[in-house]
């Protein structure tokens, strides 16, 4: 069975999830012959049986749920043969998460919604290997939560970002609050600005990636870009270079779609991985000279930022409760700044020879 969908009813039928980063489970929902009409709300809550009738309607109110090809109402009756179908963002299941006193860079933070600057290293949530000291647990004790078997009033993130990329991410603190602000990832209307630093001098200085992204038969945790329209999930990153070092660059990536490793597939596909991104090929000298002084200044590189250089740096949405425009900047953390100024150095004091190589 699958350890994310066995607690449903029987008669729930999981669709497969969207890989989009506001982490939605799709989900069809067949009414049998002996059903007599009902409330959909409640009709609902009696089906799934870890989820509150308060979240049922407030993703009705939202427009996550519909009946045949019809958006429903709270106050509209079911009946036999009816095929309710929806999505709730995701919550995942069967870990118990306990308060961790752990200190947050805290950007903003209201009734609603939080954003906070994470750093890299830190894993965004319990699981794989990693069931404590997570942004989710140090979330439970800044909102003063006791221990819980999932996270179900726990901060709720909205999306998500890498272990080793640093940067802003978006938490709502209750279910209208996700709700809304899960619809806005979900229909693109968000701003996730990233700036990160790539192996080679990419001739343009701007462009678009549109490529599909699926996941690599080859290797389960890496993902790979496809020209099949009909395979993977569709992804678009937008690019801008920011600076030019010989044989590095640092560009900006703005997300239009959030899969899974977007930017870092993206780039390596057009043959400019991450610097040290070691699951895409950039843990190794891509482009420079031959010359052994050149070798020890890239290891000195990938010592000074030991991960790669990713930082979601600009963060823009629509209050879910006041609609109004927030947005946040945050500054490139210092692993990432001495690396540039190491690469700025290194440029400034680059012989002919070199840079021709």
């Amino acid at each position: 069975m699958d350890p994310e969908t066995d607690w449903l009813d029987p008669e729930l039928e999981a669709i497969p999830e969207d890989e989009e980063q506001g982490m939605f489970e799709h989900f069809r929902l067949n009414v049998d012959a002996g059903q007599v009409p009902i409330r959909i709300d409640k009709f609902m809550s009696a089906h799934l049986e870890d989820t509150s009738r308060h979240r049922i309607q407030c993703a009705i109110k939202e427009g996550y749920v519909k009946v045949g090809e019809k958006t429903a109402k709270a106050n509209l009756l079911v009946r036999p043969g009816d095929v309710i179908r929806f999505m709730m963002p995701y919550r995942r299941r069967g870990v118990d998460i306990v308060p961790q006193d752990i200190p947050l860079n805290i950007v903003y933070e209201d009734d609603d919604v939080l954003v906070v600057n994470k750093p890299a290293g830190m894993v965004v949530h319990p699981g794989h290997g990693h069931f404590d000291g997570t942004l989710v647990n140090a979330l439970l004790f800044h909102l003063n939560q006791d221990s819980i078997a999932e996270d179900e009033k726990a901060g709720i993130l909205v999306h998500r970002i890498d272990k080793d990329t640093s940067g802003l991410l978006l938490v709502a603190k209750n279910d209208e609050a996700q709700l809304r602000l899960a619809k806005q990832f979900f229909n693109h209307t968000t701003e996730r600005c990233y700036q990160a630093i790539v192996w080679g001098d990419i001739k343009e200085a701007e462009g678009t990636i549109d490529k599909n992204i699926t996941r690599d038969p080859n290797d389960r945790l890496r993902f790979r870009v496809t020209d099949d329209p009909d395979e993977g999930k569709h992804a678009v990153t937008h690019y801008k270079v920011l600076e030019r070092f010989g044989f590095v660059t640092l560009v900006e990536c703005r997300l239009e779609t959030g899969r899974t490793h977007q930017i870092r597939v993206h780039m390596a596909s057009i043959g400019h991985p991450l610097f040290n991104d070691e699951r895409y090929g950039g843990a190794e000298i891509r482009k420079g000279t031959i010359y052994s002084k050149y070798r020890q200044f890239i290891r000195n590189c990938f010592e000074i930022c030991p991960r790669q250089a990713l930082h979601a740096k600009t963060l823009g949405f629509e209050h879910p409760v006041t609609h109004k425009w927030l947005q946040f900047d945050s500054a490139i953390p210092e692993d990432m700044t001495a690396l540039l100024d190491k690469w700025r150095k290194y440029a400034g004091n680059m012989p002919e020879e070199e840079e021709e190589a």
